[in-house]
């Protein structure tokens, strides 16, 4: 069983590919700012091209980028992140079952100050957008996230996820717990979608659109 907290699993520029937002601000999360602490865990000394991204990071990383769909200021984005640290007890507070709850009312505490007066208005989007982002989720018996589902692919026709009892934290089609890169490599390999379907237990539909992505 691979630790969540302590086992680097993907690279900055993976964890921002998968969760699609620009690198440099995946690197500026990971970054102490401020005198406050990083907005992401790392497990380092970070070495260039090798892993320092736990899963745990990956799903503080996936929250804080909810809050950046809801146009938080950086500084914002920060203060809310410790308040929440601080508020359930933990440094990993962005990535617990809470925060799907008492949480989204930190979030909205943080508006900027010049739409604060729409805040009361704006709270079922907010509380929309945050629920929509957590849906994809799942928890642990430990109260701490498990298991990411990769919104960049279709989740309603081929179902990927990233699940550090899996594949070592690849990507993984969750139906046939098999890599996307095992799927796509028989692909490049010049395999048509139908063979590689055949291969794998997975649908023609399932393939194309694991290629739509990767192409």
């Amino acid at each position: 069983m691979v630790n969540k907290f302590t086992v680097p699993l993907l690279t900055p520029y993976e964890a921002a590919t998968h969760l699609q937002i620009p690198e440099r601000t995946m690197r500026r999360w990971l970054r102490p700012e401020d005198g406050r602490p990083a907005l992401v865990h790392s497990v380092g000394p970070p070495k260039r091209g090798r892993p320092s991204v736990p899963f745990i990071a990956l799903v503080e990383a996936y929250v804080l980028r909810a809050l950046r769909d809801l146009e938080l200021s950086p500084r914002a984005i920060a203060e809310a992140a410790a308040e929440v640290r601080a508020e359930f007890g933990t440094e990993y507070g962005l990535a617990t079952r809470r925060i799907a709850t008492d949480g989204i009312d930190v979030f909205i505490h943080y508006l900027d100050s010049d739409e604060l007066a729409r805040a009361q208005d704006r709270q079922i989007p907010i509380r929309g957008v945050v629920e929509d982002y957590l849906k994809y989720v799942s928890w642990d018996s430990d109260g701490f996230a498990q298991r990411l589902v990769l919104r960049r692919y279709d989740p309603a026709v081929a179902r990927v996820v990233i699940d550090p009892r899996f594949a070592w934290g690849a990507p993984i089609v969750e139906q046939a717990k098999v890599t996307v890169d095992a799927v796509l490599g028989m692909w490049r390999g010049g395999e048509s979608p139908e063979t590689v379907a055949g291969e794998y237990g997975l649908s023609i539909e399932q393939v194309e659109a694991l290629i739509r992505v990767a192409a």
